[in-house]
C-alpha cells in the first residue's frame, strides 16, 4: 500500500528522545538536499536523473542522497539497469514537524505510565488477528490462542479485526491530590488483508468500562516501511500507524483534542479499585468494523508503548 498523501507527516519531539531528530534536522539544513526533496513530490527519480534535472554532478547527487536517506527523508531501492543496477529514490514524508517545548506550561503535575503492548490483562479477537515481536512471529497467524502464548509480553505489534485488548495499570497519585484528566495514547491503523489505502475502521478507547471515543482509522498503511518496522517484517504487511490521543477531564472525552463524547472523569469512578482498566479495540456494533493494528516501540513510526497520563492538581 503507498499511504495518502495526507497520512505521510513526520512529527518529532525535541524535548524526546528520538534518535531521528539531529540526522533529520542535519539533513534538512542544505538547499541542495531540499531541492531534491521537492524533485520528488511527485515522482521517482534514479540518481542520474535526480543530478541532471538539478544540474549537478553524479557523485554530489549520489552523496545527498545516501544523507537524506540515512536520516529516513528518502527510500531508495536497487533496479536492474542497461548497465548494472540503479538506485530509485522516493520520497518518505511530505511535511515534517518539529515541536518545541511550549513556554507557558499547563499547571498542575502528571504521572506517566509507559504500558509495554504485550502486557495487556484480557483480551477477545476475531481472526485475522497475530502478535510479532522485534524478531519473529509470536504463535501462529489467525490463532486467538496466541493472544495467550507466555511469549506475548515481547508482543510490539498485535492486531485483529474486532474485539479487544485490555490493560491495568496501578491508579498511584499524592494524598491528597485529585485528579483532573486521563490520557492514552498509542499508535495505531485499520487491519486489511496484508494493507489497504482506504479501509476505515472506528478504534474506540474505555477507561473503567466507560467508552470515551471512538476514532475512525482512515486505512491500514503499508507498503512503505514504518521507521521503526524490524528488516524481516515484509513490506507488503502493516508498516506503520498514526499516533491517537484520547483523553477523558471534567468537560468530557476528547480524541487528539477534538470533542467526541460527554463522559466525564466522575463516570469513571477512578478510586473504586487500586489500578485503572483501559481497553482499546473495535466493537462488534461499529460502523466501520475493519480491525486495528496496535504498534509498541519496536515497530511503525513512533518509539513509545502505549502511554497513559493521569494529570491531578
Amino acid at each position: 500500500m503507498r499511504p495518502a498523501l495526507t497520512s505521510r507527516h513526520l512529527l518529532l519531539d525535541v524535548a524526546s528522545d528520538d534518535v531521528r531528530l539531529d540526522s533529520v534536522l542535519r539533513a534538512l539544513a542544505s538547499a541542495p538536499r531540499r531541492r531534491i526533496l521537492e524533485l520528488l513530490a511527485d515522482q521517482l527519480y534514479n540518481v542520474s536523473e535526480i543530478a541532471q534535472r538539478l544540474e549537478m554532478p553524479v557523485s554530489t547527487a549520489n552523496l545527498h542522497v545516501n544523507i537524506l536517506e540515512d536520516a529516513g527523508l528518502l527510500i531508495t531501492e536497487r533496479r536492474p539497469a542497461a548497465r548494472g543496477s540503479q538506485k530509485v529514490c522516493t520520497r518518505a514524508f511530505d511535511d515534517v514537524a518539529v515541536v518545541f517545548a511550549r513556554v507557558a506550561r499547563p499547571q498542575g503535575e502528571m504521572v506517566e505510565i509507559k504500558v509495554p503492548l504485550g502486557s495487556y490483562v484480557d483480551c477477545q479477537v476475531r481472526p485475522s488477528c497475530g502478535l510479532a515481536s522485534t524478531t519473529s512471529i509470536i504463535g501462529l497467524f489467525d490463532d486467538p490462542a496466541s493472544f495467550f502464548d507466555s511469549e506475548r509480553i515481547d508482543a510490539q505489534l498485535l492486531w485483529f479485526h474486532q474485539g479487544y485488548v485490555e490493560y491495568r495499570v496501578a491508579h498511584r497519585l499524592p494524598p491528597s491530590a485529585r485528579l483532573e484528566s486521563v490520557h492514552v495514547s498509542c499508535e495505531v491503523c485499520s487491519e486489511a488483508p496484508l494493507h489497504h489505502d482506504e479501509w476505515p475502521s472506528d478504534v474506540t478507547a474505555s477507561i473503567n468500562g466507560v467508552d470515551i471515543g471512538t476514532w475512525t482509522s482512515p486505512a491500514d498503511f503499508g507498503g512503505q516501511r514504518g521507521m521503526l518496522t524490524p528488516p524481516w517484517w515484509e513490506d507488503h504487511n502493516s508498516q506503520y500507524g498514526l499516533l491517537k490521543v484520547w483523553q477523558v477531564n471534567e468537560r468530557g472525552g476528547w480524541v487528539d483534542g477534538i470533542h467526541v463524547s460527554d463522559v466525564t472523569l466522575e463516570q469513571l469512578a477512578m478510586t473504586a479499585t487500586p489500578y485503572v482498566r483501559i481497553r482499546i479495540g473495535v466493537l462488534e456494533n461499529a460502523r466501520h468494523v475493519g480491525g486495528v493494528n496496535i504498534f509498541g516501540r519496536g515497530f511503525g513510526n513512533y518509539p513509545q508503548d502505549i502511554v497513559v497520563r493521569l494529570k491531578y492538581g
